[in-house]
């Protein structure tokens, strides 16, 4: 792919007109372009573009990115620092940027983005930040998307390497993706400006293979287990406000990969120096893809700081560019080849030197040069750039996600991927590969190994020949540069953290390398120390004199560059942030003037106000019509879960604390299971539908919470167990019949149902015929009255409903709610588990020793009872309370004290109110309530503060209504 802007040819004589030093740095007074090189770079001149930063206008063109537009507009300095405040400079032109981070203020306020990424868009508006940004104050009117893929290879990076190994994989008939997060392939190449045609012959090669679908402008964030990796894909802001209505602006890829090939590249480092963070000082490969890439000159008068053969690439591109380059200085006592090329080039190069200092207000000036390790001999030179390269850090962040392990490569002086226990492997750069023919050798290898292991045959992909380059000589393995006394020498430009930050660390007593970052902050912003990261460490290390290798690195967790909220939301945003759920029935409840209750995302009638009746009012009613005659609900949201196997019956006794197993066909059981520190964790009914198969109930807002901990022990615990569970809380409406006249209604709806007590006991199920519909009818109650559950398709259940209803019309029968189900429960001493519990509760703590099995062998949470903790006479336990005042109502909530006095705080607490309702049944109000050592305390007098006064309360049982239970077979 050639470059956009027009033939290379020479500078023009003498260079770049007007090379002269800038001062200021800030190049403002206008929109012209006085670093733009006229011919080099892969911008498209043809398309200008105007954008405004800091309030001043300025123009680009298509192609660029806001940090090299400002360049070619004379501005380097693009912030300052978050602790200092000092001025800041563009330091990168990639991800790795930690200074140049900007506001996007138009088309969307966008926060927080390195310049570096942003591509340029006409109408641009973008200001500089001060480590913080600001949010929107408006809903984005974008969309934002997911999506999920599937692969036989994944391919990270579309540079060399993973060009070579997509060109291997491309032919093969297998399933590949090739992710990069750049608008077009190439990675480093695009930046050096080689073999830029072989890229266009492999563009076109994938794009015209089936199998093979390219994602650009996508970053790889997170690799988890299984091969599971996540990107964001950037769709619209590199359009601006001209993006075509109805286009995401991002949108999140949930990629299942069986071979993942990791070509992510390297990461240039710095070295921390005096005064090192001035404007103008440069990462040296940067200032080179600045070049070639974009047609800009950084500066007019560099020096170039480095430790290894690389910067000299970017030194001789940036002289042949017209830029004038003064001196390589290299720490290197020896630089080899590469300094005889720079040196044929008219560049002085000053082996065994070091920077000492720099220069300058608001922009770079000078830099001071001195022989390594001693203060005579000093040199200035006029200088508004500095080339930096301290060695490469190989991008390893998605390998070590994905469970690898790094080792220090000695030679190259940096942490490189050893082994990893997914099918992964890594090539080019990001394996510690320097040299471009080994880069792409490698690419190819990985990309034919990977297609090869799925059975697909690998092609052999033409590999461009890359020119002889001179010989390599070692690198200098150096983090810190000596320099003078009180000049800061920072190691992460984003946090203002110095060396002499890590000194102090260090003399705390701090080892690791994880303390001193989280001492020091120091790789913790968003650039998350790509370019600070191992820099810090190598310091830390020579501080405590161990080796870098035993030191090691930092955790490297996803994500790997900043995802907005937005983006992994998708379109689960506003009204789909948290969906409704409505039952088959939620239109009839409309239609009768239902209000509504939140639980479990289920839209629930709450009680069904007459005209006039206040909510008290309508819920005391309901109560009263269910208790003297007959009433009835919408329970389709309770969960219910089918759990089927030949271990079925096994499976549930280990979950539950009471026995399944014994449980017989046609009949029904009460469980409770515990979490494994003995504490209820959800309650609900077992019914067996056949020998090998049961029916499930759980709470409505635990269902999901429920199927999850059942999948969550098969799969890890019990994976012998021949058992399948599949949520149909969906598939069954519910209608519960309850009062003492519901015998009478559901025996006129099913003629063919023998209804008396013999015949059909309490916790029994049947199979019938009701009103003419299949329905399997429950003998469950959860109000102490005589009441049946009727379970039919949602597609029935309309008709089913209007048939009850109809049939109950001479009993006067009610449409109840869920406060209504609550007072009727809470009257029998039924705790709602969330409610009445709260995660510290036993079954024995609700007085419900009974249902905790003595026989079974184990079940979750059982060797718990054992332990003292559990059997303390002091724990709280579940009691009614009856305030001495009938009429007076005790928030839920309200604590309970033993003094009729309200002491100084701290006042000892004794437990507090879980549920209180009014009762008709009672003709008063009452609670439920954790309290300590309640059963003991039955008959007792406690107090509970509600606003400025005591109210004194009794303890009673919590079963408060009907204790014998006679009404329950009516």
């Amino acid at each position: 792919m050639g470059a956009r802007g027009g033939p290379r040819g020479p500078p023009p004589p003498g260079g770049v007109e007007g090379a002269e030093p800038l001062q200021d740095g800030t190049g403002r007074g206008g929109g012209g372009a006085p670093f733009r090189h006229p011919t080099r770079g892969r911008i498209d001149r043809d398309e200008p573009l105007t954008f405004t930063f800091d309030g001043t206008e300025y123009q680009g063109f298509r192609g660029d990115t806001l940090a090299s537009a400002l360049l070619a507009g004379g501005v380097i300095q693009a912030g300052t620092s978050i602790k200092l405040g000092r001025p800041r400079g563009i330091f990168s032109a990639g991800v790795e940027e930690p200074n140049a981070v900007v506001q996007i203020e138009e088309p969307f306020p966008e926060p927080m983005l390195p310049a570096t990424t942003v591509e340029l868009y006409d109408g641009l508006v973008a200001s500089s930040l001060t480590g913080q940004g600001r949010l929107a104050t408006e809903p984005d009117p974008a969309r934002y998307d997911a999506v999920h893929a599937h692969c036989d290879l994944l391919i990270v990076g579309a540079g060399p390497a993973g060009l070579a190994a997509a060109a291997a994989a491309a032919r093969s008939g297998a399933r590949v993706i090739l992710a990069d997060d750049q608008p077009e392939p190439g990675g480093s190449l695009l930046g050096t400006g080689e073999h830029l045609d072989w890229v266009e012959e492999v563009t076109g090669q994938l794009a015209a293979a089936p199998e093979v679908r390219v994602l650009s402008r996508t970053t790889v964030f997170g690799h988890y287990d299984d091969n599971h990796l996540l990107a964001v894909e950037r769709r619209t802001n590199h359009l601006g406000a001209d993006a075509p209505e109805g286009v995401a602006r991002e949108r999140v890829w949930r990629i299942r990969a069986r071979r993942v090939v990791l070509a992510t590249g390297a990461h240039e480092r710095s070295l921390a120096f005096a005064d090192n963070d001035r404007p103008g000082v440069m990462l040296a490969a940067s200032a080179r893809t600045y070049v070639n890439r974009y047609g800009v000159l950084p500066g007019r008068h560099a020096v170039v700081l480095t430790t290894n053969d690389s910067a000299y690439a970017a030194a001789l591109d940036l002289a042949a560019a017209g830029l004038s380059v003064t001196a390589v200085v290299d720490t290197r006592p020896e630089p080899g080849e590469w300094a005889e090329r720079a040196r044929a080039a008219g560049i002085e190069v000053l082996a065994g030197h070091a920077v000492t200092g720099t220069a300058g207000e608001g922009r770079l000036s000078a830099v001071t040069v001195a022989p390594y390790g001693e203060s005579a001999g000093q040199r200035e030179f006029a200088a508004d750039l500095l080339l930096v390269s301290g060695g490469w850090n190989p991008v390893v962040h998605l390998f070590s996600q994905s469970g690898g392990r790094l080792r220090h490569d000695e030679a190259l002086g940096s942490f490189v991927p050893d082994s990893t226990r997914q099918a992964v492997e890594v090539a080019g750069a990001a394996s510690g590969a320097a040299d471009l023919a080994a880069v792409l050798a490698q690419g190819a290898a990985a990309g034919a190994r990977a297609v090869e292991a799925e059975g697909y045959p690998p092609a052999t992909p033409r590999l461009p020949a890359p020119a002889a380059q001179p010989r390599r000589t070692p690198p200098m393995h150096v983090y810190a540069l000596p320099g003078a006394a009180g000049a800061p020498r920072f190691v992460d430009l984003q946090r203002d953290v110095t060396v002499d930050d890590l000194a102090r660390a260090t003399g705390a007593g701090l080892r690791s390398v994880e303390h001193t970052k989280r001492y020091t902050t120091a790789g913790t912003a968003n650039d998350q120390g790509r370019t600070s990261g191992v820099l810090a460490g190598g310091i830390v290390a020579e501080l405590l004199g161990v080796d870098v290798s035993e030191l090691g690195t930092t955790t490297f967790r996803p994500p790997y560059v900043p995802v907005s909220f937005a983006a992994l939301a998708g379109r689960d945003r506003g009204a789909l942030s948290d969906p409704v759920r409505t039952t088959a029935l939620h239109e009839w409840h409309v239609a009768h003037g239902a209000l509504f209750e939140n639980v479990g995302q289920w839209k629930r009638p709450w009680y069904y106000p007459l005209a006039g009746e206040d909510m008290e009012t309508a819920v005391l009613r309901e109560c009263r019509a269910t208790r003297e005659s007959v009433g009835f609900m919408d329970a389709s949201t309770l969960g219910k879960i089918d759990v089927q196997g030949p271990d079925a019956a096994v499976f549930l006794d280990r979950l539950y604390t009471n026995m399944m197993s014994t449980l017989k066909v046609g009949m029904i059981r009460y469980g409770v299971m515990c979490r494994p520190d003995g504490m209820v964790f959800d309650d609900g009914t077992v019914i067996r539908v056949a020998q090998d198969r049961f029916l499930v109930t759980t709470t409505t807002g635990n269902a999901a919470a429920v199927l999850d901990w059942m999948e969550e022990w098969h799969q890890t615990e019990w994976p012998e167990l021949k058992v399948h569970c599949t949520s149909v809380t969906e598939q069954w409406a519910t209608v519960a019949l309850a009062g003492p006249k519901s015998r009478d209604v559901l025996g006129a709806l099913a003629p063919e149902l023998a209804v008396a007590n013999d015949d059909f006991p309490f916790m029994a199920w049947c199979g019938t015929t009701v009103a003419g519909i299949a329905a399997r009818v429950c003998r469950i109650s959860f109000s102490g009255e005589l009441a049946y559950e009727i379970n039919v398709s949602p597609w029935q259940a309309l008709a089913l409903w209007e048939a009850v209803y109809e049939a109950g019309a001479p009993y006067g029968i009610t449409p109840y709610g869920t406060e209504t189900m609550h007072v009727l429960r809470a009257e029998k001493g039924y705790p709602i588990i969330g409610q009445d519990t709260d995660g510290t509760v036993t079954p024995q703590d609700l007085g419900m020793s009974w249902v905790v099995s003595k026989k079974k062998p184990d079940f979750i949470g059982k060797r718990s009872y054992a332990r003292a903790d559990t059997a303390r006479p002091d724990r709280k336990h579940l009691v009614g309370l009856l305030p001495e005042d009938p009429g007076t109502f005790l928030p839920e909530g309200t604590h309970l004290i033993a003094d009729g006095v309200l002491l100084t705080p701290p006042v000892p607490m004794l437990g507090h109110v879980t549920s209180s309702y009014r009762s008709a049944a009672l003709g008063r109000t009452f609670a439920l309530a954790l309290v300590k050592g309640g059963r003991d305390r039955i008959g007792e007098r406690l107090f509970a503060p509600v606003g400025d006064r005591l109210v004194p309360v009794t303890v009673a049982s919590p079963v408060l209504y009907d204790p014998e239970g006679a009404r329950r077979d009516g």
